[in-house]
C-alpha cells in the first residue's frame, strides 16, 4: 500500500489528531478547525492570558485608558466598587452566598455606562456561583458579562465549562473556540478543554451515522493495494488451473465461465474482473448451499464486509473460520489477522494482539501473520518488538519488500524518537539499500520520503514521490502527500493543493485526500469549502473511529464560522 498515510502511534508526538496537519513556514501551522494550534516564533504575552486555573474573581475593575478623573467618595462606582471588594473577600474566605450578594449589590450599584466595571461584576459573581456548582446561575451571568464585552477572555473560558457540565457541547466548543483564538492557543488549559469536547462530540455523531450508513464500496486501486499486503492469502490468489472450462478467452474476450456452479468461485472471477460489487453475493450463496468452499467463502464476504466497512458483518464470519479446526490453517490463519486488524480500528489493542499472536502460534510459518503484527506493534510505539517481526517476516519471505521498507521505517522511528543522530544517518542509508534492492516497491520509496521529509530533505523527498507516481500512477495518496511537501518546502499553496485535487481526480474516493483539503481550507479561512470536504471525508469513512476524527473536524471549522459570526475573531490564515 504505497504513499499510505503517515503512520500515527498511540502516543504519538502528543499532540490529538485534530490539531496535527500542516507545518508550513512562520506561523507554523500546526493543526486544523475550530483550535489549529498555531504558535508564532515569538511567544508574545497575550492579554487576559494566564496558565493556571481561572476560579478567582477579578481583583479590581480593568483600567480604562486615559481616564483620570477621581471619583468622588460615595459615588455610585465607588459604592459598588467597595461592594465588590467586600465580595473578593468573602470569595477568599470561601463565604460563596456572602459573596454573590456582595457581587449582586455592585452590579445594581454600576452605573449602565461603566461597562468594563459591569461585566467584571458579573463574572465575578459567575465565579461564586461556579463554586457552588450552579452552572446555570453561571451561564447567565457570563453571558451578561459577554454580551458587555465581547472579547472577555475569563468569562468566555468560564461560561464554557458551565456549558459541558450542561452537557451543551456545542455551545461549549463555539466558547472555548474564541478562547484558543482570544490567547493565540498559547493555554494549555483551554486547548485541553477543545480537544476534550471535540473528542465528544465526534465520538457521539459516528456512532449513530457509521452504524446506519450505507455500505460504500472503496475503490479499484484501494482494493488491490489491500489484498497486495498479503502473500499467504489463499482467496486473493488467482483462480487456479482446472477451476476455468478453460484457459482461453472466448471470441469476444471475455473470461470463460468457471467450472461448477460455485457461488465461490464466481466471486473469485468477479474479483479478477474487478466486479466487486457482485462478491458478497455470490460468496453468501455458496455459504448457504454449505458447499465444499464454505470456509473460502465466509473469509471471502467477511473481507469485504471489512472493505464496505461493516465489521458488525464480517465479525461472525471470520469468528467461524476461526473456529473451524478441520479447515486449512492459512484460512484460519488470514482471518486471525483480519479480525486482529479490524480490533485495532476499533481501539481494543488488547483483542487485536491476542488474535495475531493466536495466529502465530497456529502458523508459525506465515509471513503474513509477522508483517501485519509488525504493523501493529508500529501503532503501539513498541517498535523493537516490531522490528523482530519483520525480521521474522523478511527470513520466511526474503523478497517481501514491503516489509523491508516498513522495517527501514521502523528503524527509522526507532532513531528519531531517540534522538541519536548517528542512528538516524543508519536508518536513512538503510533506506537507500532498500530502494536499490526492491527499484520497484513504491512503498520503499515512500516511506523513505517521508523520514526524509522529518529531515527536511525535501528534494530529495519530493524524488522519491515521483518514483511512485512513476511506478504506480493510479495511488491517489501519493499525490495527496506530495501536495503536502509542495506546501512544507516551498510554501506554494496553489501547486500543493492542485496535486491533491489531481488526487480526488484519480480515486473521488480517497478520504484522505478530502480530509488533507478541507483541512489547507480551514488554514486560508475558507470554512465553508472546508466543511464540504470534510463532509466528503465522512461519507468515505472506513471505520467509526476514522468518521469519528472527521466529525471533530468538522465541527471544529463549523465552531470557527460561529465564532467568526458572533464576535469577529478569525485565527490567522495563509
Amino acid at each position: 500500500m504505497a504513499a499510505s498515510k503517515p503512520v500515527e502511534s498511540q502516543s504519538g508526538s502528543g499532540f490529538p489528531r485534530w490539531q496535527l496537519a500542516l507545518l508550513v513556514g512562520t506561523p507554523i501551522v500546526l493543526g486544523v478547525g475550530a483550535v489549529y494550534l498555531w504558535k508564532r516564533n515569538k511567544t508574545k504575552d497575550t492579554p487576559g492570558k494566564s496558565n493556571g486555573e481561572r476560579t478567582t474573581p477579578e481583583g479590581s475593575a480593568n483600567p480604562v485608558q486615559g481616564q483620570g478623573v477621581t471619583h468622588l467618595e460615595n459615588s455610585p462606582l465607588d459604592r459598588a466598587q467597595g461592594a465588590k471588594n467586600k465580595g473578593n473577600k468573602y470569595f477568599k474566605a470561601g463565604k460563596y452566598e456572602q459573596a454573590i450578594q456582595c457581587y449582586t449589590e455592585a452590579i445594581g450599584l454600576c452605573p449602565r455606562d461603566n461597562q468594563t466595571d459591569l461585566s467584571t461584576f458579573y463574572q465575578n459573581r459567575a465565579a461564586a456561583y461556579e463554586q457552588q456548582m450552579k452552572w446555570t446561575e453561571v451561564v447567565q451571568d457570563c453571558t451578561q458579562a459577554v454580551v458587555i464585552n465581547p472579547r472577555y477572555i475569563k468569562a468566555l473560558f468560564r461560561r464554557a465549562k458551565a456549558l459541558e457540565r450542561l452537557d451543551n457541547k456545542k455551545e461549549c466548543l463555539e466558547d472555548v473556540t474564541a478562547v484558543c483564538i482570544l490567547e493565540a492557543f498559547q493555554n494549555q488549559q483551554s486547548m485541553l478543554l477543545a480537544d476534550k469536547v471535540l473528542k465528544l462530540l465526534g465520538k457521539e455523531k459516528a456512532k449513530d451515522q457509521y452504524k446506519n450508513r450505507d455500505p460504500l464500496m472503496p475503490s479499484p486501486q484501494f482494493i488491490k493495494s489491500y489484498f497486495s499486503s498479503f502473500t499467504d492469502d489463499i482467496i486473493s490468489q488467482p483462480l487456479q488451473k482446472g477451476e476455468k472450462k478453460d484457459e482461453d478467452k472466448d471470441n469476444e474476450g471475455e473470461a470463460a465461465e468457471v467450472t461448477e456452479s460455485s457461488g465461490y468461485l464466481k466471486a473469485k472471477q468477479y474479483m479478477e474482473e474487478e466486479n466487486y460489487d457482485k462478491i458478497i453475493s455470490e460468496c453468501t450463496k455458496e455459504v448457504e448451499s454449505g458447499g465444499k468452499y464454505t470456509a473460502e467463502a465466509l473469509l471471502l464476504r467477511a473481507t469485504f464486509y471489512l472493505l464496505i466497512g461493516n465489521a458488525t458483518g464480517a465479525q461472525p464470519d471470520l469468528d467461524r473460520v476461526i473456529n473451524m479446526e478441520d479447515a486449512n490453517v492459512k484460512l484460519r490463519a488470514n482471518a486471525l489477522i483480519k479480525r486482529g486488524s479490524m480490533y485495532m480500528q476499533q481501539q481494543q489493542p488488547m483483542m487485536s494482539t491476542q488474535d495475531f499472536n493466536m495466529a502465530a502460534e497456529i502458523d508459525t510459518r506465515n509471513a503474513d501473520v509477522y508483517h501485519h503484527r509488525g504493523q501493529l506493534k508500529i501503532l503501539l510505539d513498541q517498535v523493537e518488538e516490531a522490528v523482530r517481526d519483520f525480521d521474522e517476516c523478511i527470513l520466511l519471505r526474503p523478497d517481501s519488500a514491503l516489509a523491508q521498507a516498513q522495517k527501514g521505517f521502523a528503524l527509522y522511528r526507532q532513531a528519531y524518537t531517540g534522538n541519536s543522530q548517528s542512528q538516524v544517518q543508519t536508518a536513512m542509508d538503510g533506506f537507500e539499500d532498500i530502494i536499490r534492492r526492491f527499484p520497484k516497491c513504491a512503498e520503499g520509496y515512500a516511506l523513505y520520503a517521508q523520514a526524509l521529509t522529518d529531515q527536511q530533505q525535501f528534494g530529495k523527498a519530493d524524488q522519491m514521490y515521483n518514483k511512485c507516481i512513476y511506478l504506480e500512477p493510479d495511488n491517489a495518496t501519493t499525490y495527496v502527500h506530495k501536495g503536502l511537501l509542495q506546501l512544507q518546502w516551498k510554501q506554494d499553496l496553489d501547486r500543493g493543493l492542485d496535486f491533491i485535487s489531481r488526487a480526488i481526480e484519480i480515486d473521488n474516493k480517497c478520504d484522505f485526500a478530502y480530509e488533507t483539503m478541507g483541512t489547507i481550507e480551514v488554514q486560508r479561512g475558507n470554512l465553508e469549502k472546508a466543511i464540504d470536504m470534510f463532509n466528503k471525508a465522512i461519507n468515505l469513512a472506513k471505520s467509526e473511529m476514522e468518521m469519528a476524527h472527521l466529525y471533530s473536524l468538522c465541527d471544529a471549522a463549523y465552531a470557527q464560522t460561529e465564532v467568526a459570526r458572533k464576535y469577529g475573531l478569525k485565527p490567522p490564515t495563509l
